[in-house]
């Protein structure tokens, strides 16, 4: 099917107003555009329940399609009872929800990365130096396989994938460490190493000061066959954009506003409305 518009939008964080108001900006039509969400649907905005709702059935009708973040993981941790909620998220609502159940299986058969357009590749926080695109493409599938197993597979994977130290990539490394490895690059990462090492504590912005030998993923020059999309890291507001990766995150559930990467001319629209600092 062709579509008059396909928008790449960053991090929902559970912003329904905002959400809704960008939907107007950017005069969706449901039967001629699609929306490709970069994850983080949920967490820390004002009505997450709404926001997940309206999601899946935009992506049942085919006029959507998302990859799942770190607070979507979470999300499915939290249902599962290998997490519990935190502090500053509001989505116990969802949890409370009679459709429940409904839309947590949903939530877990959803990618980790998506392809927009024979340009693009989506992923919630990006893909690192050390990773081709196919490579990473291969590592996605095969946490896919584990998060739509059985119930009994998911709950076996769940308590596994947390972590406060980074995990090394090397070529021995398997079962559920390579499974919190692989989850850890596309849903946690901001600052790694050339060779894939990974930084934990870094969410500022890029004027900061960062650990020494780290940079930012998207910096460490390598080639890349697609320019990457992500979300994630909301101090980048949005901003960097390179040839080889574009941020989405606008940083909405921080007090800034939610942004839409129009595939095609690569102009980004901003929603007016933005949620309030927390």
């Amino acid at each position: 099917m062709s579509f008059r518009h396909q928008y790449v939008i960053g991090d929902l964080q559970g912003c329904y107003a905002a959400y809704l108001h960008l939907l107007e900006t950017l005069d969706f039509d449901p039967t001629q555009d699609k929306l490709w969400f970069a994850g983080d649907l949920v967490a820390r905005g004002e009505d997450s329940l709404n926001t997940l709702r309206h999601v899946k059935a935009l992506c049942e009708q085919g006029a959507a399609a998302t990859v799942l973040g770190n607070h979507d993981i979470n999300l499915i941790a939290v249902w599962r009872g290998a997490a519990k909620i935190k502090k500053k998220d509001k989505t116990a609502p969802i949890f409370a929800a009679d459709d429940c159940d409904e839309l947590l299986h949903w939530l877990r058969q959803q990618p980790i990365l998506a392809y927009p357009d024979a340009n693009t590749v989506l992923v919630h926080a990006g893909i690192p130096p050390h990773w081709t695109i196919e490579a990473a493409a291969d590592y996605a599938q095969q946490l896919e396989a584990q998060l739509r197993g059985s119930l009994k597979q998911l709950d076996r994977l769940l308590p596994h994938l947390y972590s406060k130290t980074a995990d090394d990539w090397h070529t021995g490394i398997n079962g559920f460490t390579k499974m919190r490895a692989i989850a850890n690059y596309f849903t946690r990462m901001r600052l790694c190493k050339q060779d894939g090492t990974l930084e934990f504590s870094f969410t500022a912005s890029l004027d900061d000061s960062m650990p020494k030998d780290f940079l930012p993923w998207f910096e460490w020059q390598v080639p890349r066959t697609r320019k990457i999309l992500f979300g994630h890291w909301a101090a980048l507001k949005g901003e960097v954009d390179l040839p080889h990766a574009r941020a989405l995150d606008g940083g909405c559930v921080w007090g800034n506003y939610l942004l839409a990467y129009r595939l095609g001319d690569e102009e980004v629209i901003t929603s007016s409305a933005h949620c309030h600092p927390l």
